[in-house]
């Protein structure tokens, strides 16, 4: 299977930045520099405590490198793979303050984003054998549709559009106010250069939308023998999606109705986190250089973190 890339770059450093900055506030990690000496190292192993698809790897490594560059981030796995429980998943390696101070961060992202890998994919198996790709929606938690978007790609779906501004969907209040079906298609087409896909409740709206050149008609909240009814009307002339209600219980069914999309706002919404832990391999009070002094001081790094920001 092609790979997902993971998202990159000064706005990941942003959200990452911000969360460190939540978690560690202006006097960093008291209990860390109280306990453990300044010169103390440590190797430690990220492990999945059940089996799931993973996904945030990348990102977790970069909560590490951010917090001191000088912590090594060895990964054992890549993102998209299936795990089973007790799986290590990558091991650290650095300075012992550094890596607790980063320690809750990297969970919190790996392990939501894996949630998000192994429901998509456990969307995705139950639709297999269908021609219906499992898309996501815009139902994403705020500052995260980046990452959790290409956690649904981990997992083995497809992206539906990043945000308001790549794509047009035109919904039942467009339909409103622009009077119906056909003249919203029409005004949508002489405003803009996208494919047209258009949200209709009844056989009658999808019937208006394809004879109105819609690209990609989205069957909304139908029960199946309507739906069906509508993807044999439409007949191939438009794209079908399928959107609404749709949990892992009923989306091979609504796969059979034929549609060539399922779109679910399950995938990203009211996740479960996979459950990820760091567990130390081996420490000691003075295993090598003095990583404290070659990154970041974590005695203070809540606020520099926040202004290192770009």
């Amino acid at each position: 299977m092609n790979r997902p890339v993971a998202p990159s770059g000064p706005d990941v450093d942003r959200i990452i930045r911000a969360a460190l900055a939540e978690d560690l506030g202006d006097a960093g990690d008291i209990t860390s520099r109280a306990v453990i000496p300044r010169g103390a190292r440590t190797s430690a192993a990220l492990v999945a405590r059940e089996a799931g698809v993973v996904a945030g790897l990348p990102v977790a490594a970069r909560v590490f490198a951010l917090v001191n560059p000088e912590v090594a981030t060895e990964p054992l796995c890549r993102d998209g793979s299936a795990v089973t429980g007790g799986s290590v998943l990558a091991r650290i390696h650095g300075s012992a303050r550094d890596v607790l101070a980063a320690e809750r961060t990297a969970l919190n992202f790996l392990g939501h984003l894996s949630g998000i890998a192994t429901r998509t994919a456990r969307f995705v198996t139950a639709v297999a054998g269908t021609r219906a790709r499992i898309l996501d929606t815009r139902k994403t938690t705020p500052g995260l549709r980046a990452l959790e978007k290409y956690a649904v790609r981990a997992g083995g779906g497809a992206n539906h559009r990043i945000g308001l501004y790549d794509a047009v969907l035109i919904k039942d209040n467009h339909i409103a106010v622009a009077g119906s079906v056909a003249r919203a298609v029409k005004a949508a087409r002489a405003g803009t250069g996208t494919a047209i896909e258009v949200e209709v409740e009844t056989c009658g709206q999808a019937r208006e939308a394809v004879e109105a050149g819609a690209d990609i008609i989205l069957l909304d909240n139908m029960d199946p023998a309507t739906m069906r009814e509508a993807v044999r009307l439409i007949d191939g002339r438009a794209l079908t999606e399928a959107s609404g209600g749709i949990d892992l219980e009923r989306v091979r069914q609504v796969a059979g109705t034929g549609v060539d999309r399922i779109s679910a706002g399950a995938l990203t919404y009211g996740v479960p986190r996979l459950n990820v832990a760091l567990d130390f391999e081996s420490a000691g009070p003075d295993a090598g250089p003095d990583l404290d002094d070659a990154g970041p001081d974590l005695d203070s790094a809540g606020p520099d973190l926040v202004n290192a920001a770009p």
